[in-house]
C-alpha cells in the first residue's frame, strides 16, 4: 500500500522551510533519501532541506552524493523529492533511471514525499506543472503513484483584475479538453496524505474534472 505526502509548497510566508509539513509523523524515524535535481545547486539544496529534516528529528541523505543514485533510490526506505523546476527534475531522473528506481522502492514499502515539483512527479504526467520547460525531457510521463494530477501553488482568479493573461483555472480547463485525468488545484500551505486508495486533504483545494464545474474542497477525505 503506497504511503505518500504531497505538498503544494515547501515554505509558507514568514515560516521556516517545511515547518508546516508533518515530516516526523510521516517518516517515523526512517532515513530519507533526498532527490535534489529540481534545482541546479544540488549541494546547497541538500544542506537546506537537510536542516529542515534535522529539525524534525530525521536524517536526510542526498542521492547526488552517491556513485549510483538509482541504486540508492531503489533500496531506499523513504524518499523526499524537492521542489524547483519540474522539467529539469524529470529529465535528470530519466537520465539516471531514477523513475523506475523510485517506483520499485515505493512498491516495496518506501514512503514517498515531495513538494511542488516533487508532488508533480508523483502524478501520471507533469503536464499540470506551472514551470517553464527550461530543458526538454524525453516525454512527460512521471511516476504514476496516484491516479490524478496535482497543480501545486494553485491561485484563484482575482475578481476585477485587469490582467488579460490566462488564469490557472483556464489553464486547467484546457488540460481537461485534452486529458481525462482529474486535477487537484492545491493551494499554498495545503498537502495531500495518500494511503493506498485513500486520499486526505489538509488545507484547501479545488478539484477539476472533465465535464463538471470545479469542486471546492477543505480538510478531510478527498475523492479526485
Amino acid at each position: 500500500m503506497s504511503e505518500l505526502l504531497l505538498l503544494s509548497n515547501s515554505t509558507n510566508h514568514g515560516a521556516r522551510t517545511l515547518a508546516h509539513a508533518p515530516l516526523a509523523e510521516f517518516y517515523e524515524g526512517r532515513e530519507v533519501r533526498f532527490v535534489p535535481y529540481a534545482l541546479a545547486d544540488h549541494a546547497g539544496y541538500a544542506e537546506a532541506i537537510g536542516a529542515a529534516f534535522a529539525r524534525a528529528g530525521l536524517r536526510l541523505r542526498s542521492v547526488h552524493t552517491e556513485p549510483d543514485p538509482a541504486a540508492a533510490l531503489r533500496t531506499a526506505e523513504a524518499v523526499w523529492v524537492g521542489g524547483g523546476n519540474t522539467f529539469r527534475l524529470l529529465r535528470a531522473l530519466q537520465r539516471l533511471d531514477g523513475l523506475a528506481a523510485i517506483r520499485e522502492a515505493v512498491a516495496c514499502g518506501a514512503r514517498y514525499g515531495g513538494a511542488s515539483a516533487g508532488s508533480n512527479l508523483a502524478c501520471p504526467t507533469i503536464r499540470t506543472t506551472n514551470d517553464m520547460p527550461i530543458v526538454e525531457p524525453a516525454g512527460f510521463a512521471a511516476l504514476g503513484l496516484v491516479g490524478f494530477q496535482v497543480n501545486p501553488h494553485y491561485l484563484d482568479p482575482v475578481p476585477g483584475s485587469a490582467h488579460m493573461g490566462e488564469t490557472r483555472e483556464e489553464r486547467i480547463r484546457e488540460f481537461l479538453e485534452e486529458n481525462a485525468l482529474p486535477v487537484v488545484g492545491l493551494r499554498e500551505g495545503g498537502w495531500l496524505r495518500v494511503s493506498g486508495a485513500a486520499v486526505t486533504l489538509h488545507g484547501s483545494a479545488r478539484v477539476f474534472r472533465r465535464g463538471a464545474e470545479p469542486e471546492e474542497c477543505r480538510t478531510g477525505p478527498l475523492s479526485p
